[in-house]
């Protein structure tokens, strides 16, 4: 079964910056569709960036620009680099991997960001 650890996260001030990882365990990172995801306080979970099996990646328009993902397939693990922080950037960001209809999450990682 696919486990998913991510971390990274802390406190950092604004204009800051932070790298968030995922490591995956099991046989079907290479080829999965690979998430990372945020809530904060109150909110609903949200989209933040993906990229496919291809290396392609997509970002949500809050964080284009400022946010990069990554993989490394070999080492099974994505990553999130995030620039140019903001206190809106405060959440806890989940991991997610995709593949054959299946969707698994990580515990979460906690990021803040002062003002």
């Amino acid at each position: 079964q696919v486990q998913l650890v991510e971390s990274g996260g802390g406190l950092v001030q604004a204009g800051g910056s932070l790298r968030l990882s995922c490591a995956a365990s099991g046989r079907t990172f290479s080829r999965s569709l690979m998430r990372w995801f945020r809530q904060a306080p109150g909110k609903q979970r949200e989209y933040v960036a993906a990229i496919n099996s291809g290396g392609s990646t997509y970002y949500a328009d809050s964080v284009k620009g400022r946010f990069t993902i990554s993989r490394d397939n070999a080492k099974t693990t994505v990553f999130l680099q995030m620039n140019s922080l903001k206190p809106e950037d405060t959440a806890v960001y989940y991991c997610n991997q995709a593949e054959g209809g299946a969707s698994v999450w990580g515990q979460g990682t906690q990021v803040t960001v002062s003002s």
